[in-house]
């Protein structure tokens, strides 16, 4: 399948203005904040996290003091984003393992992020392209939707599309127009009931009409 991507590319960049740090909607301070929010942002909307997140860093603004804290109270504060018992277990482990391993900082490759507790491909992506502006894009839900609606991948397994989509786009592009992908997935092409009325992408999409 090969449609026109450079032309998709070009009007999601006028519609999303921006680099990777200030497309993302998360609210941090650092690379460590980011990973915490990241892995907070699991299931739940990135207002929520920072409401939560903004009340979080206020008393555990590091890895140091997130790995002292007591279990129970970062439940507590972490309970709005849901599946909140796991998110403060990962947090803390995840604290607790930058510490051991990375004597605190935490480290700007994808190898060495996934597998740290509550880091997935995904959120390493994040961290790594938004944290430390390194090429790279994170696929989620709404990429893997939005790059087979506007024909730019034949693929459907998020590493599949990660690797096309990286084979093709510009490197210092790439993590923004990701970013890109999920601001339209958010706002206009959603899942069940994509606004193709209101679409100003709808001239240039083959899924124009089809929902």
């Amino acid at each position: 399948m090969q449609y026109n991507r450079k032309e998709r590319i070009e009007r999601l960049a006028l519609l999303y203005p921006g680099d990777a740090a200030s497309l993302c909607e998360l609210h941090f301070d650092g690379p460590f904040q980011l990973a915490v929010a990241t892995i907070l942002s699991a299931q739940c909307t990135d207002q929520v996290v920072n409401s939560v997140a903004e009340v979080l860093f206020r008393h555990f603004p590091d890895a140091k003091s997130l790995a002292a804290a007591d279990p129970q109270v970062v439940e507590e504060l972490v309970r709005p984003t849901g599946f909140f018992r796991n998110k403060a277990q990962n947090i803390i482990s995840f604290s607790k393992e930058v510490i051991a391993r990375f004597a605190g900082q935490v480290p700007d490759s994808i190898d060495q992020l996934v597998g740290l507790s509550g880091v997935g491909r995904k959120t390493a992506n994040v961290i790594v392209t938004v944290g430390f502006s390194k090429p790279g894009i994170a696929v989620d839900t709404h990429v893997i939707r939005l790059s087979k609606r506007l024909g730019i991948t034949d693929f459907t397994d998020p590493v599949k599309i990660e690797m096309d989509l990286m084979s093709w786009l510009d490197p210092e592009e790439a993590a923004a127009f990701g970013l890109r992908l999920i601001l339209h997935g958010r706002r206009v092409c959603s899942a069940k009931r994509p606004r193709c009325q209101m679409c100003t992408l709808g001239d240039i999409c083959p899924s124009f009409g089809a929902f």
